[in-house]
């Protein structure tokens, strides 16, 4: 797969990591594997996730191919990048395309991103997963990869004022142990085990964080922080749809 896109803009952002004085730690990256297809599995905590989980898989000299929504490649500015990277544009109204795409990807040898959760979490915590990395897996023959960011919600995340100032955040990116999906097994028992790990290494990434947590809107309330709690989170969408389909009644 010829990249003329990806290197230049792999160029501007690290210019623009270089610019916030972000303090990278990443770990697990023999994990990845130097050929042959893989599925990165990733936490979803704010806006800049992707291209922080592509930063890091860079000193394996990989590219990875991101499966994201098709809002993204819609835009003007965004879509000529993300096809041009060879991004996979997830269309909702029809999931089945996607998957193909990237089963083929995987089949060809690439590195697939997935964010297994579909949206980023207010809460910060691992939210009930999706199917799709498992079913990928085990269409295609290759492993899970969960995959862990951690402070990227500090800088821009959802319902958060952005801070975009020099702060020298400190960003963690873990890849942790190949996780194999064999053809067969159980969707289900394999996706809740998967979550299990993910759950699993965000807590060793969070142990090992230099910031503390307590009193802070980024951090989880597990850990002292004020985000909302995943039941809060829960309430508020559930009085979210509730509103959606009054003013749907009443137009």
């Amino acid at each position: 797969m010829r990249d003329l896109v990806y290197p230049p803009v792999v160029l501007f952002i690290k210019g623009v990591w270089k610019y916030l004085g972000l303090q990278f730690k990443f770990t697990g990256i023999d994990n990845i594997p130097e050929k042959g297809g893989a599925i990165l599995a990733i936490n979803h905590i704010g806006y800049l996730d992707f291209a922080i989980a592509g930063t890091a898989a860079l000193p394996k000299k990989r590219f990875v191919r991101f499966m994201a929504k098709k809002e993204i490649f819609d835009h003007k500015l965004a879509g000529p990048l993300m096809r041009g990277m060879h991004h996979i544009c997830v269309d909702r109204s029809s999931g089945s395309s996607s998957f193909v795409a990237a089963l083929r990807y995987l089949r060809n040898g690439e590195i697939v991103g997935i964010f297994p959760e579909a949206t980023i979490s207010r809460s910060f915590e691992i939210k009930e997963l999706k199917t799709g990395a498992v079913r990928l897996a085990m269409g295609s023959d290759t492993p899970i990869i969960p995959t862990i960011v951690w402070g990227s919600q500090r800088i821009i995340t959802k319902k958060v004022k952005a801070d975009w100032k020099r702060n020298r955040f400190p960003i963690t990116v873990a890849f942790g142990e190949q996780f194999i999906v064999k053809k067969g097994e159980d969707v289900d028992a394999a996706e809740a085990e998967l979550r299990r790990l993910m759950k699993e290494l965000l807590t060793k990434v969070q142990d090992e964080y230099p910031d503390s947590h307590k009193g802070q809107r980024w951090a989880p309330a597990r850990l002292g922080g004020t985000a909302p709690t995943p039941e809060q989170v829960e309430i508020e969408w559930a009085e979210h749809l509730r509103e959606k389909a009054n003013k749907e009644e009443r137009a």
